[in-house]
């Protein structure tokens, strides 16, 4: 099984007239960027992969994960993460019951429990399950989206300009954790950013649109 995420000749059309074209395999653990000027389908881009791609625009070409053509499969079905610029966190639930939305429908509510604890755990938020999401900081509340992202056991994971709204420092710091978890699973690594720094800490190959 070839093992990663292959977008196989996809071209996309809005109207008829070509707006993006790209053809590469990402490995597991392995960041592909994109970058590009605002407008030029780098977000329509991941649309195709993640299924939600929207109706004034057509595509060609096949969508693979690990081995399997995920082209026409329904978005819930493709086991693909994303992560925005914003943090996307459901407002009326609490911290925890964030990251349990996540996890998959089963299992014991002790089990349940102890998955949203660890992973609070692992990116140094213990003790926050019951805490009210407007009272995190900014690097907070993306750490708990990555970890929500991550309880749904995805098999690739995209990224739009998922670093933007976050100060230099905590830029660099929560870019860092994104893409230590996502070798830490092998998961293959599509990111759309206009930030040079961005691309250059993903250390994998660079594609820019419209050059």
């Amino acid at each position: 099984m070839d093992r990663g995420l292959t977008l196989d000749r996809i071209a996309i059309q809005k109207g008829g007239a070509p707006l993006v074209a790209l053809d590469r395999h990402i490995a597991p653990g392995e960041v592909v960027t994109v970058m590009g000027p605002s407008g030029i389908g780098k977000s329509t881009l991941l649309s195709v992969v993640t299924g939600t791609l929207p109706p004034a625009f057509s595509f060609t070409g096949r969508v693979r994960l690990d081995g399997h053509d995920i082209t026409d499969e329904p978005p819930h079905r493709r086991r693909v993460g994303i992560l925005f610029q914003d943090d996307l966190l459901f407002p009326h639930l609490s911290v925890g019951a964030n990251l349990a939305f996540g996890l998959a429908p089963g299992g014991s509510r002790a089990m349940r429990r102890n998955r949203v604890r660890q992973a609070l755990a692992d990116v140094e938020l213990d003790g926050f399950a019951d805490r009210d999401p407007a009272t995190l900081s900014g690097g907070q509340k993306a750490r708990v989206a990555l970890m929500r992202m991550l309880l749904s056991d995805p098999c690739a994971l995209l990224l739009d300009e998922a670093f933007g709204r976050l100060d230099t420092a905590l830029r660099a710091q929560v870019r860092a954790l994104v893409f230590a978890r996502a070798r830490d699973r092998a998961l293959p690594v599509l990111m759309v950013t206009h930030d040079a720094e961005d691309a250059a800490a993903a250390g994998g190959e660079i594609v820019t649109l419209g050059a």
